[in-house]
């Protein structure tokens, strides 16, 4: 009797291994965003400390992706919503000097990541 367990093809399972490794990455790069770049936008820029480094401890501690806002599985966007107030972050990738995008997300040797973080209605 034939096994009815699924199969991939080598690209399929390279292609699952490279999400992997992307989505890896971003979750280490999220938890210590001094590993690439930060960047905020005027609208958090105008927050008091207090609720800037609350915002951030909330991108910091990320964990609800799912299909809507997730829906590659690298992880690398999420909203959060702060005292009424609706924000995003988004992960980019970039070569080694910023000013292209990565070759490979997959490689840290080849990638810089920028983490931006920015009310909903900046977007």
């Amino acid at each position: 009797m034939r096994s009815l367990a699924m199969t991939s093809s080598p690209d399929q399972q390279a292609a699952v291994d490279t999400t992997a490794t992307i989505r890896s990455l971003n979750d280490a790069f999220r938890r210590n965003p001094t590993a690439g770049r930060a960047v905020i936008t005027p609208g958090v820029s105008s927050l008091p400390h207090d609720r800037r480094l609350a915002l951030l401890m909330a991108v910091v501690g990320f964990t609800a992706f799912d299909a809507g806002n997730d829906p590659y599985n690298e992880h690398d966007f999420g909203a959060v919503e702060q005292n009424g107030v609706s924000y995003f972050w988004k992960i980019d990738y970039y070569d080694l000097d910023y000013n292209m995008g990565s070759p490979d997300p997959a490689n840290p040797h080849v990638t810089r990541r920028v983490l931006t973080i920015m009310r909903a209605d900046e977007y």
